[in-house]
């Protein structure tokens, strides 16, 4: 790890803040009060989801072994079970758990041997997965959701690809919809980058990606940020910002921090409704599934205005 990792790493890491056993990490700064605050918001109750279908040609191209894309198979259709006119119809997904839009589980990433906390990386196991803060630990995550809309802050509709999202960026982002982040908060940062996708081109929705750069972290670790999630494959800028080290933010976010990160989050229509009501904070319900062990589930988000 270059000098500047370090550095960063160690002015952001959280690493015995919330107790030596803490498997939830910024998780934590989500109370009560931040809980009921985040209610309040809700103005007109206009709802926005924020997922991708799960389907079979999702955004997955093949790059990462084993993540595929959902495959869904009936396995009955109008059965009867028993005497009777009822009949009942079931299926299955065989899916990555990270195929689409999902949260990155604080073992997701190690660095140096190690997860958050300072527990050893080699508590994720073949047969058992994360025996340590995998994202069955989450058991709710509601708050208030603040949209960065970094692209249209910019006076565009989408970043180019390979474009890094700094600090100046986020803070012309929170400029342009009036709104602070503050702690307890979810980001949704938007780089606008999902309309390749949604127009067809998954090849070039994956690779090269806008994203946030390496120096965001702090940013975030400054306003006590409880996760961040962008409209992007990859999640942070590809190619890297740094030669020969790849995926320095998710370190930086899941080992040092242990805040969740979420990705291929469908910005587009929240963009719009943000515009049209002209304000960027909201309601947030982004609750993972709880796959025991797993390090990343599926989430389908709603946001509420």
């Amino acid at each position: 790890m270059p000098p500047a990792f370090h550095e960063i790493a160690r002015r952001v890491n959280n690493w015995g803040r919330w107790g030596a056993d803490d498997e939830l990490g910024t998780l934590n700064l989500i109370t009560d009060g931040v809980a009921r605050a985040a209610a309040a918001t809700v103005r007109t109750g206009r709802r926005v989801p924020l997922a991708l279908p799960l389907r079979h040609d999702g955004v997955q191209t093949g790059l990462i072994p084993g993540r595929v894309n959902p495959l869904h198979t009936m396995t009955q259709v109008n059965r009867r079970l028993g005497p009777g006119p009822v009949a009942t119809s079931d299926d299955t997904v065989v899916m990555g758990l990270q195929a689409a839009t999902h949260w990155d589980a604080l073992p997701h990433v190690s660095h140096s041997g190690l997860l958050y906390n300072g527990r050893p990386a080699d508590t994720v196991t073949a047969h058992r997965g994360a025996r340590f803060a995998g994202i069955d630990k989450v058991p709710h995550l509601l708050t208030r959701g603040v949209l960065l809309d970094v692209a249209r802050a910019r006076g565009v509709d989408r970043l180019p690809g390979g474009h890094a999202v700094t600090p100046e960026d986020l803070d012309r982002a929170e400029e342009f919809g009036r709104v602070a982040v503050r702690a307890g908060d979810v980001a949704l940062v938007r780089t606008g980058h999902m309309a390749v996708y949604l127009a067809g081109d998954r090849d070039a929705y994956a690779h090269p990606s806008p994203g946030l750069s390496y120096r965001t972290p702090e940013w975030f670790h400054a306003r006590d940020v409880a996760a961040v999630a962008n409209d992007t494959l990859t999640f942070e800028v590809f190619p890297p910002e740094i030669e020969g080290l790849w995926l320095p933010v998710h370190a930086l976010h899941l080992v040092e921090m242990g805040m969740l990160q979420g990705q291929n989050w469908n910005l587009e229509e929240l963009s719009t409704a943000c515009g049209e009501e002209s304000r960027y904070s909201f309601l947030l319900a982004a609750t993972p599934e709880p796959v025991t062990g797993a390090t990343g589930a599926p989430v389908a988000p709603v946001a509420v205005l």
